[in-house]
């Protein structure tokens, strides 16, 4: 136990006291720099092949955003349980149950990237078909893809293990690790795709080795945790208890977000019909509103850990008051954010490609999305509040509604009316879809919050 206390004065946050303003804002901001800075390296990709591969190859990266994102979805779901599983045994101090819920998830993480390699590396191809990939990037498309996936093991290592380490309030370590494998990512990208003129394969292979590099940084950190996060690879295996409630919160978080990204594949199969200069100022445009979005994220996270924890130590009397810190601020960024975008739209267009078309296409986009961003933000945090506190079906189910449906049957009518048959048309369903979402998720957090007790502590 005095291990335990003194390797939380240096990286661990207790959440159940004190400022939560304060706190959250020391939490979420490691959390914010690490999301930007894996965004930057992930963008390094993008901004490689688009100025030394060609505007093909740019397109072929970025049309593998959306189907990658479905086919992950559902196991980063589940990290998302192991998220608020961890945070509950911390804030409760049940430290045997936390040290089993540790090993178990470490050994989902590592079961989930071989079964995502084996899907990813099988099926690629096949999946690009469906999703109507331009055929001109369809076999650089189905390289990148292939190559991407086979470092899945690692990919999901990393998550899950950032995971526990955000839950005990440690947002800076991983923050530490992403700047070290991304810099190598950066440089990697760099020598295979210029050096050695690998095109796409040279920037997944990059990614995979960066990967690698982070999985094994955060591994290697848990091993060396004395407390109730320490790792202990020969006690690997899966508590039925533990597994059972993470995926009562991991797998509605995972279905959620696989169906959510589902919605957006049929977006992007849309988006292909339009042709390749489209699909790369789509693309281009989407990475940048990239950083946007994970930046709010991290006050998503935020409210996910502080409610978990809180609700662990029987504090309800600071549920509110978390979930009102974490909207002014995801707020606050979001639009301060979406501001300068919006501004410098041309010139952030301008990194990732030559042509003026494909900015032009860029700022399409921008214009109709990143300008109520801080919507999509504050909907996600309303989620965040409820899966701390216990729920998971409530706001899938309405996520999956009031975002998916209305995208899934506005591309199914509206849009295939000839007059309204146009991109803008296809981008004016994000803020919609939010905005209505996030209404309900609201009406959501009342009726939950009424059932719980509010100003004592239990």
């Amino acid at each position: 136990m005095l291990s335990l206390r003194k390797n939380k004065t240096k990286y661990e946050m207790d959440m159940c006291s004190g400022s939560i303003m304060k706190k959250m804002l020391l939490f979420a901001v490691p959390l914010m720099f690490s999301s930007i800075l894996q965004l930057l390296f992930n963008a390094a990709d993008i901004v490689v092949v688009g100025r030394f591969a060609g505007d093909n190859s740019l397109a072929a990266v970025g049309s593998t955003s959306s189907l990658i994102n479905l086919l992950v979805n559902l196991f980063v779901g589940l990290s998302v349980g192991a998220n608020v599983l961890v945070a509950h045994y911390y804030g409760a101090k049940e430290f045997d149950d936390l040290k089993k819920a540790v090993h178990t998830v470490i050994t989902i993480s590592i079961i989930s990237g071989l079964i995502m390699t084996v899907i990813g590396v099988v099926g690629a191809r096949q999946f690009l078909i469906w999703m109507d990939t331009p055929g001109k990037v369809l076999d650089l498309a189905t390289t990148y893809l292939r190559i991407y996936f086979a470092g899945m093991v690692a990919n999901m290592v990393y998550n899950f293990g950032a995971a526990i380490l955000r839950a005990v309030g440690d947002t800076k370590r991983p923050l530490y690790y992403l700047m070290f494998s991304g810099v190598v990512n950066v440089v990697l990208n760099l020598i295979f795709v210029i050096r050695f003129d690998m095109d796409v394969a040279g920037v997944a292979l990059a990614t995979v080795i960066s990967q690698c590099i982070s999985a094994v940084l955060v591994i290697r950190c848990l091993i060396k945790e004395t407390g109730g996060i320490h790792l202990d690879l020969r006690c690997l295996g899966i508590d039925k208890g533990n597994f059972i409630k993470i995926l009562q919160v991991g797998l509605p978080a995972g279905f959620q977000g696989m169906l959510f990204s589902l919605s957006n594949v049929v977006i992007q199969s849309s988006v292909n019909g339009f042709g390749e200069t489209v699909v790369a100022g789509n693309s281009a445009a989407a990475n940048i509103e990239g950083f946007v979005y994970v930046a709010m994220n991290a006050f998503h996270q935020a409210a996910i850990s502080f409610t978990s924890q809180n609700v662990g130590a029987g504090r309800y009397d600071r549920i509110n008051k978390i979930l009102y810190t974490a909207q002014l601020y995801v707020f606050l960024v979001g639009l301060g954010l979406s501001m300068v975008v919006i501004a410098l739209g041309e010139p952030l267009l301008g990194l990732y490609t030559n042509s003026p078309a494909v900015v032009d296409a860029g700022l399409v986009r921008l214009k109709y999305i990143v300008s109520l961003y801080f919507l999509c933000g504050m909907m996600d945090t309303m989620v965040g509040s409820l899966r701390g506190l216990g729920y998971a079906i409530m706001p899938m189910i309405v996520s999956l509604i009031g975002a998916c449906g209305l995208r899934l049957v506005w591309i199914a009518t509206v849009f295939q009316i000839p007059e309204f048959h146009t991109i803008e048309m296809i981008y004016i369903t994000y803020p919609v879809s939010w905005f209505l979402t996030l209404m309900a998720h609201v009406i959501c957090f009342v009726v939950v919050r009424r059932k719980l007790p509010r100003n004592i502590k239990v």
